[in-house]
């Protein structure tokens, strides 16, 4: 079983989807074979119970439960998982608990709205960080606002090694250089597409982004590409992953949904707990989308 270690810490965290039926309850049978699916892209991690998984939509009960079914199918990847959206510190210690004993890899600490006050933020991700062995990262979650971390306050939870990398949600390249120049030995993983080769080339090397729902071997194409040294192939690769970013962007997670069940996840439909919906026309652009990434060999 491949181990979360701090040499293969880098790389792909491939976001989880949440499957629901039709009365909103979550199919996790059809989880379990999109597992399957995502371990068979090819990248090295899968991040559930994400954003993407629509989360905060779901009870403490569901993420433990989905986290283990993620552990469960793993394969030949490491799993993490976020284990800090009970609403107090108390919970939150317990939650972590809970976390570990599902076989997760590795936690991930949301910034939990205290992104404005770099003295509260670093003393409570201080606090759940050290109640736990496992690696830890941080997730700028736009659910808990204001959520982007300063570099100063992350320099301050890397220096020691605390802390192994960060879901960086900045949007902005700059903001972007300012947490690559306080990681010390820890992992800046991108979220934002648009600037993604900007941060590889700045010191970034990982990725927990949408897109990598429904198309995670797109990102292990570029990632690879990037680290053997063909830039030329890598800024095709990344021209790739733009257009599935914009492929999905529209009706984002039920679009993230429909291209699945496109490659093959025939159950998994593009239901969410949220308002999201997907007009004949939608569907349609997915489709087209789909059909040519097969054509052009970057889906099945």
């Amino acid at each position: 079983m491949a181990k979360l270690t701090r040499e293969t810490k880098d790389g792909i965290y491939s976001l989880m989807l949440t499957p629901y039926k039709e009365d909103l309850s979550i199919d996790y049978d059809t989880y379990e074979e999109y597992t399957e699916w995502q371990v068979s892209q090819g990248v090295e991690h899968l991040f559930a119970v994400c954003g993407s998984s629509e989360m905060r939509e779901l009870s403490l009960e569901e993420r433990l439960k989905l986290a283990e079914l993620t552990v469960k199918h793993k394969g030949e990847t490491t799993i993490v998982a976020t284990a800090n959206l009970e609403p107090s510190v108390e919970d939150n210690l317990e939650e972590i608990k809970k976390m570990e004993q599902t076989g997760v890899d590795g936690l991930v600490l949301t910034t939990k709205g205290l992104g404005d006050d770099d003295d509260k933020l670093v003393e409570y991700i201080r606090e759940l960080a050290e109640s736990t062995t496992l690696p830890v990262f941080l997730y700028e979650f736009p659910g808990f606002q204001p959520h982007r971390m300063s570099g100063k306050a992350y320099g301050e939870l890397t220096k020691d090694g605390l802390i192994w990398g960060i879901k960086d949600t900045t949007c902005s390249i700059e903001k972007i250089k300012d947490k690559i120049a306080n990681k010390n030995d820890s992992t800046i993983i991108q979220a934002n597409m648009p600037y993604l080769f900007d941060s590889y080339v700045a010191g970034a090397r990982g990725v927990m982004a949408t897109p990598t729902s429904c198309g995670g071997a797109f990102f292990q194409r570029f990632h690879e590409a990037f680290l053997s040294g063909d830039m030329a192939l890598a800024e095709q690769r990344y021209n790739e992953i733009i257009l599935l970013d914009n492929a999905i962007d529209s009706g984002f997670c039920a679009s993230a949904k429909e291209l699945i069940r496109l490659q093959g996840i025939k159950n998994f439909n593009w239901i969410t707990r949220g308002t999201h919906h997907l007009s004949p026309a939608r569907l349609r652009s997915i489709k087209s989308f789909h059909d040519w990434c097969v054509a052009n060999g970057l889906m099945k």
